[in-house]
């Protein structure tokens, strides 16, 4: 490869890489959950398995990085789940989903995983 071509090739790598995440909506999830739940256990073959799993891991790093800061500044948390983490199924986590009605489902998965924290975990 040409050292220019070579050059243009990781400058568009490195736009594609340093572009922001658009979070996903609850919408997309839904859609993209409900396709990988069609192709049973070959599921986690699929590129929308990990796509999924990382948002997931993604929000649910973030909570936890908030609910410390806030802890650590001496806030009130946002929410308080019980000290060793909640175990959120699959399953359970697309049935609240679902709960969303469809007019409200193009909000984020952050906001409805904070939602969700929020009614299930509240500080007492």
């Amino acid at each position: 490869m040409k050292p220019v071509l070579r050059l243009a090739a990781a400058a568009a790598l490195a736009c594609i890489v340093a572009a922001p995440a658009q979070a996903m909506s609850v919408a997309e999830f839904l859609a993209r959950a409900r396709a990988l739940q069609a192709m049973g256990a070959l599921a986690p073959l699929y590129p929308d398995y990990v796509l999924l799993r990382g948002e997931m891991r993604g929000i649910v790093a973030a909570y936890r990085a908030d609910i410390d800061a806030a802890r650590a500044a001496g806030r009130p948390p946002h929410s308080c789940p019980p000290a060793l983490s909640p175990q959120i199924t699959a399953e359970r986590l697309l049935a609240e989903l679902e709960r969303i009605p469809l007019a409200q489902r193009r909000m984020s998965m952050k906001a409805a995983f904070y939602g969700y924290m929020k009614r299930h975990y509240p500080c007492r």
